[in-house]
């Protein structure tokens, strides 16, 4: 997530704030950003935590909220270009993540791993992907087990630059 992700507002709400609040209404706590602008994320009262390989794309930052949250049940990702992403499809997700799953994903149209519920010991599958080369998220969950829960294709519109917004 760089600093024009980050502030990027929608409805005069940077997205971040949106995303997290999400999170936090449905049940997830604490909320953290991995990677991107930390001053820009704390000015914006974030926790943030510093992506172990930054620039390396969304791989690498799944990997690092994993092991962060190694201790936790359940954690759940959500990319903050994802601003109409709701609370009730956070608890879904959750729910879904029931034995033997390790992920329970969003799939609209197509699957959405970064709107996930994970088992931290998923990062072990995906670090060795990462490991031998791969930095392609949906690749990586080959020889995971896997839960889809179908989601409303409006809730998880990417939003990269203000043109992408809805409206």
């Amino acid at each position: 997530m760089g600093r024009d992700k980050a502030l990027l507002s929608f409805e005069g709400t940077p997205m971040a704030l949106r995303v997290a609040a999400a999170l936090r209404a449905g049940g997830c706590s604490p909320v953290v950003a991995i990677g991107g602008d930390s001053i820009a994320l704390q000015q914006l009262e974030l926790l943030t935590i510093s992506d172990r390989w930054a620039g390396e794309g969304p791989l690498g930052g799944v990997i690092t909220a994993l092991e962060y949250f190694a201790d936790y049940d359940v954690v759940v990702i959500a990319a903050c270009d994802l601003p109409q992403v709701s609370a009730p499809t956070v608890m879904a997700l959750v729910d879904a993540l029931v034995d033997p799953a390790e992920v329970a994903m969003a799939v609209t149209d197509r699957p959405q791993p970064l709107c996930a519920a994970w088992r931290p010991s998923a990062a072990r599958q995906l670090s060795m992907a990462f490991a031998a080369g791969g930095r392609r998220l949906l690749d990586s969950l080959a020889g995971l087990q896997v839960s889809e829960v179908v989601v409303d294709a409006r809730q998880l519109v990417n939003v990269n630059t203000v043109d992408d917004l809805p409206g």
